[in-house]
């Protein structure tokens, strides 16, 4: 889930006419996503077809529909060792465990695109572990943002996979020179605060 996913977000908001990928219908300019297992790429849909394939097994188990929750654990923070355990170079990393792999991955968005790595299963039990968010996470569709500042608090969030794919697909499309320019560093700045804004913080009534 590479190439295919980041070119649709390092283009500009989709030209009108363009169509749901499964039935045909237009799509407006804000719609949601399904992944498709199989092919580990994201499907651009229209509600309709959201809707009909969000609930188990729908689409034999093929297509599952890219929820809308974000939460936040406040209380989970990585420190230096933590971060050099992940491997996380930049500060930026996301997380999620593909079901048609069978296997944990990690990738580091970057301006040149998405890194993958695979993740020692001990590794993600010790570190990311210490969160519940992790027990959380729907598989495929959904993964752990982790985002260290030095100058500020960090992020560790539970988002929907496609806003991972978005924040590759921004520093693709803004990112200049060695730290990135003004523009770059303004758009990731407002993408975090959107993140931070639509999470909500991980309460004692959440439970996998």
């Amino acid at each position: 889930m590479t190439s295919d996913v980041l070119r649709q977000f390092t283009r500009r908001p989709p030209p009108p006419g363009e169509r749901c990928e499964l039935c045909g219908e237009p799509l407006p300019a804000e719609h949601r996503h399904l992944v498709d297992t199989r092919a580990r790429s994201l499907k651009c849909v229209c509600p309709s077809c959201h809707l009909l394939l969000d609930r188990p097994g729908a689409g034999g188990g093929r297509f599952r529909a890219v929820p809308s929750r974000y939460l936040v654990d406040p209380a989970f923070q990585l420190d230096e060792q933590d971060r050099a355990r992940l491997q996380i170079p930049v500060g930026l990393a996301f997380f999620f465990r593909n079901s048609a792999l069978d296997r944990l991955c990690a990738f580091y968005p970057s301006p040149a695109g998405a890194t993958e790595s695979e993740l020692d299963p001990q590794t993600w039990d010790e570190v990311l572990g210490r969160s519940r968010l992790t027990a959380l996470l729907e598989p495929d569709v959904e993964a752990l943002l982790v985002q260290q500042d030095d100058h500020g608090p960090g992020l560790c969030a539970l988002v929907p996979v496609d806003v991972c794919y978005e924040l590759v697909g921004r520093m693709r499309l803004h990112w200049k020179g060695f730290d990135g320019g003004c523009e770059a560093r303004a758009d990731l700045a407002a993408f975090f605060e959107r993140v931070r804004a639509a999470a909500r913080p991980l309460g004692p009534g959440d439970a996998p």
